[in-house]
């Protein structure tokens, strides 16, 4: 039986209490979550060396952190560094999007290498087997071919697959109408859009969507239903063709649900601040509670290079407002492939975020790191502060560059630090 149909019997598994653990809430909780549909635990069968994640209503924002080949880098190593750096930084889970090299080696080294939550895009592999294999063009896949790679992943131990089930003739027709810039900027949307276009045939993931829960089901996968239509810029936010697309998904998050397979929701994408938390409370009411992860939002489109700024802004709103799951954006969107400096500023950034939202969301504990680290700076207690910062290794390292000794003040305010004033002045005060 898969998570949701246990917990819907009343059982408790191995996996929600080390969910429940790890949450700081009790087994109960996360297994009344899971039957409601509001919470879902990744943890594939397969994934041996896995360690469950709980993500949803109620518990501490995640961050996915997106690594993977492409056809210009196919190094394992340099993955695999990725891996690592993301999830010592504090990344929840590595999503493997290599779309180059020797991908199945890279997927499988990523999965062996941590005990992180894994994710991927199946279609991906769908499509490089085609091209690589049959010496084919993409659009030639089969719809067994497709369905083979879904087969593969779970195999391997993929914990949570994201699926474009919602790219259908009909949302198709709603974005011509729009007048989009953008168009698709999902890889996997248009992939989707193009196959469909050549073959004459609808979305083979949303007619076969009872062969994709088989499947999903077999290795208790959660389907992370894909938003193949997520804007790609301020001006296409909250259009036709993505609102559609969500009602779609909100459709298939019930049948999957019924038939005893966990779902989360793919989100925007490029949004201006103001529609963020109207966005979410959408999906929330269409989608049945289920979590969203969200990539971004982005609120604004000119800051190449910062990107991973611009995604922290449009996160800790997104999360605040109800969005479960950040995945990052690293300072090379739109530019080139991140390196590993990329990866952990863009984990960092995330972080920060979810952090932010944790406390504006009354998550049991977040404030209290903050609380421990106003009381180390008032005593200036700098491996205090350290030790509680997302960053330890920057924080000590712009700490040491000053040249201060470890117990004086900084050099924002050398003499005149306001902590040392007022302490002096506390204790005048306590002399009258």
């Amino acid at each position: 039986m898969t998570q949701l149909e246990q917990a819907r019997k009343g059982i408790i598994t191995a996996e929600m209490k080390a969910a429940a653990h790890a949450e700081g809430v009790s087994p109960e909780y996360i297994r009344d979550g899971i039957a409601d549909g509001t919470i879902v635990i990744c943890h594939n069968v397969k994934h041996t060396n896995g360690r469950p994640l709980a993500v949803g209503k109620g518990l501490r924002t995640k961050v996915n952190a997106n690594i993977g080949s492409s056809a210009d880098d196919t190094d394992i190593e340099k993955e695999l560094e990725k891996a690592r750096v993301a999830v010592a930084n504090g990344a929840d889970a590595l999503m493997d999007l290599s779309t180059g090299g020797p991908v199945d080696e890279i997927r499988r080294a990523v999965i062996a290498e941590t005990s992180a939550c894994i994710g991927s895009v199946p279609l991906y592999q769908a499509a490089l087997d085609t091209l690589r294999l049959k010496k084919k063009a993409i659009v030639d896949m089969t719809v067994d071919d497709i369905f083979a790679g879904i087969i593969k992943h779970g195999e391997d131990g993929v914990d949570f697959i994201t699926v474009h089930c919602g790219v259908i003739h009909s949302t198709v027709e709603r974005m011509k109408n729009e007048g989009r810039i953008m168009d698709v900027v999902s890889r996997g949307g248009a992939f989707t859009i193009e196959w469909m276009a050549h073959n004459g045939r609808e979305n083979p993931l949303y007619e076969g969507f009872d062969r994709l829960l088989e499947i999903a089901r077999r290795y208790d996968m959660v389907l992370s239903l894909g938003d193949g239509f997520r804007p790609g810029c301020l001006a296409d936010a909250t259009d036709r063709a993505q609102i559609h697309e969500l009602i779609v998904l909100g459709e298939l998050t019930q049948r999957a649900q019924e038939a005893g397979v966990q779902v989360m929701i793919e989100g925007p994408g490029h949004m201006p601040l103001n529609q963020i938390q109207a966005n979410i409370l959408l999906q929330k009411r269409l989608c049945h509670g289920a979590p969203f992860y969200v990539l971004g939002p982005l609120v604004t489109d000119i800051a190449p290079g910062y990107d991973h700024i611009t995604c922290a802004i449009g996160g800790a709103i997104a999360a605040a407002a109800g969005a479960d799951f950040l995945c990052y954006v690293t300072p090379s969107e739109h530019l080139r492939l991140p390196d590993v400096n990329d990866v952990k500023e863009g984990v960092i950034a995330a972080r920060i975020a979810a952090h932010a939202a944790d406390i504006a969301k009354g998550v049991p504990g977040a404030l209290d790191l903050d609380t421990r680290m106003a009381k180390c700076r008032k005593k200036l207690d700098w491996e205090g502060q350290f030790a509680l910062a997302l960053d330890p290794e920057k924080a000590r390292r712009l700490r040491a560059e000053s040249g201060v000794a470890d117990h004086g003040a900084c050099t924002m305010c050398g003499e005149f630090c306001a902590y040392k004033v007022m302490d002096s002045a506390m204790e005048k005060e306590g002399e009258k």
